[in-house]
């Protein structure tokens, strides 16, 4: 595929794929599923691209918004694509890389992808002209900016201009560590009307081709493809999806328990869940920061991040982690991360920015989905 130009009819799809992939974050799909429809219906042009076809000397960033989603849902669809035409954080960050560069950036691709931060980025793509590669920089949802398959792969995530929603933008130039960009960003969102928006991860078009997930947008239509077309006919989108990935259904059961714990200086939520059906007898624990970040079953450890937990509804409906309650029913279903990614997390730098520790876990040490569950 050279170009593509996204139709109307590809939302729905797109929408149930990103909820999916997402693990639990990016954004809430329902706010992306809008943005989406009423650039289309306003004529705006979403274009994506296959990482194999940008020019190796393309100077390409990702980006995302940042922000509270209390802030973002204070506003009406209307008053947030408005003001994305007067001052679109995300572009005025772009402004900045591109002077920095004296050159413009002719491509951007999503951070992660999710429900919301994908489609923000077709709308900053389509606000400035320019396309959106089609992939990310994880193939699923992470907390932090550092999470990324580009950090092994040897991409700085600097230069970082960061502009808030206040009119205010500053440039993270070098970081000692991988861990501080991140933790300004976090500061400047909260001191600067708790949302805003980044670029970051300045690469070139030989870089991206080594070290992006690809071509994840069109895996999130396909996914969700197959889900609506199970539904539709009356069979078990759950099992259409679990056939489609190769993932493991590690449980079906009903959330017992959802409680807050502060572990390492990390606020988490912890699910229990106890299982049903064919799982019956059986009891799991997630934990997650933002996304999942690690399942236990029985009481052993069966995923660790960067691999992956999506977690579904009975109609294969995607579940964010803000929506799960006490008495909800959930599928856990898991997948191994994309070897890039796997790569990265396991790099000198990877094992500092994706440390388990990083959600609470220091004394724990990552291993391969495959590696944990060999019987």
């Amino acid at each position: 595929m050279a170009e593509y130009i996204i139709k109307m009819e590809d939302v729905d799809p797109l929408m149930e794929g990103l909820a999916i992939l997402g693990t639990g974050g990016g954004g809430n799909p329902e706010w992306g599923r809008a943005i989406m429809k009423k650039d289309l219906e306003a004529g705006k042009e979403y274009k994506i691209v296959d990482p194999e076809d940008v020019a190796d000397d393309a100077l390409i960033t990702s980006g995302g918004i940042m922000g509270s989603v209390k802030t973002l849902e204070s506003m009406s669809m209307e008053e947030l694509l408005k003001g994305w035409d007067e001052r679109f954080e995300i572009v005025e960050a772009l402004k900045c890389l591109e002077r920095l560069y004296n050159r413009k950036v002719s491509h951007i691709v999503p951070f992660e992808v999710g429900g919301l931060n994908t489609p923000v980025m077709f709308a900053v793509a389509a606000r400035t002209g320019i396309t959106v590669i089609n992939g990310d920089a994880l193939g699923r949802c992470a907390p932090e900016t550092q999470m990324t398959s580009f950090i092994g792969h040897g991409i700085s995530l600097t230069p970082m201009p960061l502009a808030d929603h206040k009119g205010n933008t500053i440039i993270v130039t070098e970081s000692a560590n991988s861990i501080f960009p991140d933790q300004i960003g976090r500061w400047m969102v909260t001191n600067g009307g708790g949302l805003g928006g980044n670029v970051h991860y300045p690469m070139s078009g030989a870089e991206l081709k080594r070290a992006v997930v690809p071509k994840t947008i069109t895996k999130a239509m396909e996914i969700g493809k197959i889900v609506i077309k199970a539904r539709e006919k009356g069979q078990d989108p759950v099992k259409a999806f679990i056939e489609y990935s190769n993932g493991i259904h590690f449980l079906k059961g009903q959330v017992v328990k959802v409680s807050g714990e502060d572990r390492g200086g990390f606020y988490l939520t912890v699910v229990e869940l106890q299982g049903q059906g064919l799982f019956e007898g059986h009891q799991a624990k997630l934990v997650i920061k933002n996304e999942t970040m690690a399942l236990w079953v029985d009481g052993e450890l069966k995923v660790l991040f960067p691999d992956m937990v999506c977690m579904l509804t009975e109609d294969g409906r995607g579940i964010m982690s803000v929506e799960i309650k006490e008495g909800m029913v959930m599928n856990l279903v898991g997948m191994p991360c994309h070897p890039r990614l796997r790569a990265s997390a396991t790099s000198d730098i990877g094992q500092e920015a994706f440390s388990p520790a990083r959600y609470g876990f220091p004394e724990l040490v990552y291993q391969p989905l495959e590696e944990l569950n060999k019987k």
